[in-house]
């Protein structure tokens, strides 16, 4: 019956077209660039008749309108959605007027006028503290107005997993033009979230996190584990995290426990790159046993170790370059306690003990902008333009040996008419004493999504993705071998396949629904995957594997759990069908973000 009469209600409501409505200007920002023109307008007016429609003839049986208040809410037009926005220029108007006052509004993650879940969460649900939200701020009252500052706050705000959207609205002063009113808004997540994993030996490990702990943004996680065989005990886990210790943007991390064999204990503080002029600085320590995947021998063991490290960084905007000059430094320690019997000067070198120094100098722009239906599903996100260079140098004190190390980083991206592209190329080297060069690597990365094509309330987004690896004068042992990885992958791929080559072509559609059954979005996908592995030179005489499939993903922004997906697919090579995951349920963590912000100077391993 419902559905009848959501196809009734559908019918009736493009049976008249609706007025023209002409957007009239405001002063305030909108938080997704500005009001919305008559095309959007139009649209929008169609899509409430249609709900309206629905929630009048539902009212009629009980049945009907439980359903519908339970399952069908007005999403947001999402023709109006999926533009790229630059909302620096948007806010360029207000530049260097006086910040009058700062106003701050915290809702609930869900609305007040939800279905009767929504409602006990948001009684359940404890609001972020509003001390919590003003020591987030990288700007006050009496401070001239910036518009790229604000907006990288707003990027700050939006990236803590107890927030799920900021929204900054600015207002001028009607009796003194050269001050400005800021009005923020911030809506919570659902903070509490439950997880599960099987491994093998049938562990099963089970989790409950609280990411808001008391109002205040803390993230506290416990673990549970036992076997789901006999219910024999296998430990806990604790990790706790400050995001924004005492509004000094210092984050802490603290973990420990253990998991039957495996242990963690570490500690970790650090205060990121997060102006254009900045420092960062961080200290971390972590002693470990956990079991490490061997793939040449398809087996796994368990290594023991302790790491310590230390870094830190200055960078500088050179306003004439619109763009940041900056260094940073860092000291690693490494000893191990436990690993395999067979390590050697020349076998398993990512498990010799060590002491690594690192320095790097660079140079980087990074704007922001905003859009939605990227890697999210309605929710803002930030996406980066821009570019980093980076060189870097340090000396190796190893176990076996000691070495002089050089890479080079180069990492650039930004918004096209044809949607974004961006690129990156690593390359590094370790040189011994006798100035041989070994464990070579140099990786190269191009990424692309098109931008938003929509139909009606359906919306699509194509994604393309092509890596490539080789390396020269590698060891043996751990790691020393390219294989798929999470990073470069054919996910359906079920195969242990090595090599010192690689190439991988990822493409996939995604298409955005307008569906939100219990607040939950849906997202069909298709993708095709095509790789070569292999040990010779020249990439295109090793072997191939392609894989296709579909699948869904579902989530809910306003909640933390990951989004849940469901694929299936089919692998097969040169010689025929190839071992696959046919059917795979996951829950995929928060996919990646574009950023340019130099990290702690690293060495270029295979990823």
């Amino acid at each position: 019956m419902l559905l009848l009469l959501m196809v009734w209600a559908v019918t009736t409501a493009y049976a008249d077209d609706p007025p023209q409505v002409k957007a009239t200007p405001s002063r305030f920002i909108p938080a997704e660039g500005g009001a919305p023109d008559s095309l959007d307008l139009r649209q929008q007016q169609t899509n409430a008749r249609i709900y309206d429609s629905i929630r009048v003839k539902s009212g009629r049986s009980r049945f009907a309108k439980m359903l519908y208040s339970s399952l069908i809410r007005p999403v947001r037009d999402t023709t109006s959605r999926g533009r790229i926005v630059d909302e620096t220029r948007q806010l360029a108007r207000y530049a260097g007027k006086r910040i009058h006052t700062i106003s701050i509004e915290r809702l609930r993650p869900f609305n007040a006028d939800g279905n009767w879940l929504q409602r006990t969460a948001n009684n359940l649900h404890n609001l972020t503290n509003l001390g919590i939200i003003q020591r987030e701020l990288m700007f006050a009252e009496g401070e001239q107005f910036d518009p790229d500052l604000v907006v990288r706050n707003k990027q700050l705000l939006q990236s803590r997993r107890s927030i799920a959207d900021v929204d900054v609205r600015v207002m001028i002063d009607t009796l003194d033009t050269t001050q400005v009113h800021v009005v923020i808004r911030t809506r919570d997540s659902w903070t509490i979230d439950v997880d599960a994993g099987l491994h093998s030996g049938h562990e099963l490990s089970v989790g409950l996190s609280e990411l808001n702990m008391w109002g205040r943004g803390h993230e506290l996680r416990l673990e549970t584990n036992f076997n789901y065989r006999n219910f024999r005990y296998g430990g806990n886990v604790v990790e706790y995290r400050v995001p924004n210790m005492f509004g000094s943007f210092y984050e802490f991390d603290f973990q420990a426990g253990r998991a039957f064999n495996r242990s963690r204990f570490g500690v970790e503080l650090q205060h990121k790159f997060l102006k254009k002029t900045d420092y960062m600085v961080g200290v971390e320590y972590l002693r470990s046993k956990e079991k490490h995947r061997y793939y040449d021998r398809d087996t796994t063991e368990l290594v023991n170790s302790r790491r310590f490290n230390l870094w830190g960084g200055y960078s500088h905007y050179f306003p004439s370059m619109h763009a940041s000059l900056y260094a940073t430094g860092r000291y690693h320690y490494q000893r191990f306690l436990m690993r395999p019997e067979d390590t050697s000067p020349t076998h398993h070198p990512l498990l010799h003990d060590r002491d690594l120094a690192l320095a790097s100098v660079g140079l980087y722009r990074e704007d922001f902008h905003s859009a939605t239906m990227i890697y999210g599903y309605g929710k803002r996100e930030y996406l980066s333009s821009g570019f980093r260079t980076e060189l870097t140098a340090g000396y190796q004190w190893g176990e076996f040996g000691n070495d002089l190390y050089l890479g080079l980083s180069h990492t650039m991206g930004g918004f096209a008419p044809f949607g974004y592209l961006m690129g990156r190329i690593d390359a590094g080297s370790y040189i011994d004493r006798q100035h041989d060069w070994h464990r070579t690597a140099i990786d190269a990365q191009i990424r692309w999504f098109s931008n938003l094509l929509r139909s009606r309330r359906t919306s699509i987004r194509q994604f393309v993705g092509l890596s490539y690896a080789q390396g020269w004068g590698r060891l043996t042992g751990a790691d020393e071998w390219l294989r798929y990885t999470e990073d470069v992958d054919i996910p359906v791929l079920d195969e242990n396949i090595l090599g010192n080559t690689r190439m991988v072509l990822n493409v996939e559609t995604v298409l955005f629904t307008p569906y939100e059954p219990l607040g939950f979005k849906m997202a069909f996908f298709t993708f095709f995957d095509a790789g070569l592995l292999g040990y010779h030179d020249n990439v295109f005489k090793n072997d191939p594997y392609f894989a296709l499939g579909f699948g869904v993903r579902v989530r809910n922004e306003r909640l933390v759990f990951r989004t849940l997906q469901l694929r299936l697919g089919i692998a097969f090579g040169r010689h025929g069908w190839a071992d696959s995951n046919w059917i795979y349920v996951s829950s995929e963590p928060d996919l990646q973000q574009y950023r340019y912000m130099p990290q702690y100077p690293d060495v270029l391993i295979y990823r």
